[in-house]
């Protein structure tokens, strides 16, 4: 999925324009690092979906507790990628990469020692977390180091990496608990990031600048702000991830609880804004093609997001497939997405945005042929049709992620791309928690449940779809 964590920069920008000369000899290796700290990070989205199964069984966990330990990285990684980006700008990107590193460290190893579901969520929060500190330091790392035609192939190469380990993620899983057996290939799984990320933190100290801060007037992080924001998504996540063992009614109500403290959000970041820097800035949203573009990246990631989780799961738990077996075929959507991806920066050009409907259209179609695959699934055959529909599903995702996040960053100037991009990624993030959430509320691992969860991805993708569509027609309009 390439470019989600590139927060959207342009190539271009003057020589000298964060303080660090172009022919800096460090800025590759400085590069280097930064690509295996991208790639640890995505690689602990997508591996951890394959170890799910005998996550159950080890820690007795429930559905929700499951729920939680995919959707609680999420959650936290968009929280926490604005306020660190800030901090990063304010003090000095090494310092705070490196300490998302070492805190990324602690978290795997935690993680992969847990003795009862409760522990596993919090590591995998403070995972999340970790690397939500990292992201924005990578992306403000190449801005620094790189102009011009090498930022773009910078932000290139950082793209490619996250798509391979989204990839290779659930090969890897699969590896692992097939070769070391399911009541210890899930630790390994989770511990699998600890020595990349000692490496990370060796070679940061050693190949990362240090950047000179220019004595200006700090930006606010936003604390107040910050914490509005993650109560409202935590009331709308509750009722949903622990829907099925909290039976209640009245549980819905918080849904509502979750509208008024989110509209009291943006108060606040209205109020804020007047007097210093918010979190969001509520500005950008004047902007309709902006506002349609975060919202598309909303509702899209809140489907296509769940589905390693909810294929992983039950082509385990539902047909009895090996880890191996379920992570060969979850890998067939990214490898479709990479190869699509690879040619989106030309498409874009040629079709502008009727491209990113005709990707969710792609999506749609694919995800439609699953349901039936999985059903008919039977034998060597059987598993080859549920690959075709996942790359045919992957194909179209590498048509929408990139485009959209060009589309909707051209629509603010450049001076203002920066912000933009950190609210398109905690949209991004966001999006996925409550998405992931809302696929898990149809728990249980029979067709019928499959088939209920799937028709929720779905309707995220078509939601996302109707925006596209509505955009196509606002830009038209734009341009009589």
């Amino acid at each position: 999925m390439p470019d989600q964590m590139s927060g959207g920069v342009p190539a271009g920008g003057a020589p000298g324009e964060h303080g660090q000369k172009p022919s800096d000899p460090r800025r590759w290796k400085a590069l280097g690092v930064c690509l295996i700290a991208g790639f640890v990070t995505w690689l602990d989205i997508s591996i951890v979906n394959v170890a799910l199964p005998a996550i159950r069984i080890a820690l007795h966990a429930s559905p929700s507790d499951l729920q939680w330990v995919v959707s609680g990285y999420a959650f936290a990684f968009g929280l926490v990628l604005i306020p660190a980006g800030r901090f990063g700008d304010a003090h000095g990107r090494h310092n705070v990469f490196v300490f998302g590193s070492v805190l990324f460290t602690l978290a795997s190893a935690v993680a992969g020692a847990a003795s009862g579901p409760g522990w596993l969520i919090v590591a995998r929060v403070v995972q999340g977390a970790a690397a939500g500190v990292m992201a924005p330091q990578i992306t403000g790392l190449i801005e620094q180091l790189f102009w011009g035609a090498e930022r773009g192939r910078a932000f290139g190469l950082l793209g490619a990496v996250i798509s391979f380990s989204t990839a290779i993620g659930p090969l890897l899983g699969g590896l692992l608990i097939q070769f070391t057996g399911q009541e210890a290939g899930w630790r390994h799984v989770l511990h699998v990031s600890i020595p990349i990320s000692i490496i990370t933190v060796i070679l940061a100290y050693r190949y990362v600048p240090r950047q000179q801060v220019r004595k200006r007037k700090r930006e606010s992080i936003d604390p107040v702000g910050v914490l509005i924001l993650a109560a409202g998504i935590l009331l709308l996540l509750l009722p949903l991830v622990e829907g099925h063992e909290w039976q209640a009614q009245s549980k819905w109500l918080l849904l509502l609880a979750s509208a008024v403290v989110l509209a009291g959000f943006v108060r606040w970041e209205r109020w804020y804004g007047q007097r210093s820097s918010p979190m969001v800035d509520m500005s950008l949203f004047r902007r309709g093609s902006y506002v349609l573009g975060v919202l598309l990246a909303a509702l899209y990631f809140g489907g296509f997001t769940a589905i390693f989780y909810l294929v992983t799961q039950y082509l385990q738990e539902g047909l009895h497939y090996s880890a191996l077996r379920a992570g060969l075929l979850s890998a067939t959507f990214a490898l479709g997405s990479a190869f699509s991806a690879a040619l989106s920066g030309r498409l874009v050009v040629r079709f502008g945005r009727p491209l990113l409907a005709f990707g969710l259209v792609l999506v749609t179609v694919g995800l439609g042929a699953t349901e039936p695959a999985m059903r008919l699934a039977t034998g060597q055959s059987g598993a080859w049709m549920i690959a075709a529909a996942l790359f045919l599903a992957g194909l179209g995702n590498g048509l929408i992620v990139s485009p959209n996040q060009t589309f909707t960053l051209s629509a603010v100037p450049f001076a203002e791309a920066g912000v933009a991009g950190g609210v398109l990624q905690t949209g991004q993030r966001i999006g996925a928690s409550v998405g992931l959430a809302a696929v898990g509320s149809a728990h249980g691992i029979h067709a019928k449940a499959f088939q209920h969860a799937l028709l929720i991805n779905m309707m995220f993708v078509l939601a996302a779809l109707v925006v596209a569509v509505v955009d196509v027609f606002v830009e038209r309009r734009a341009n009589r």
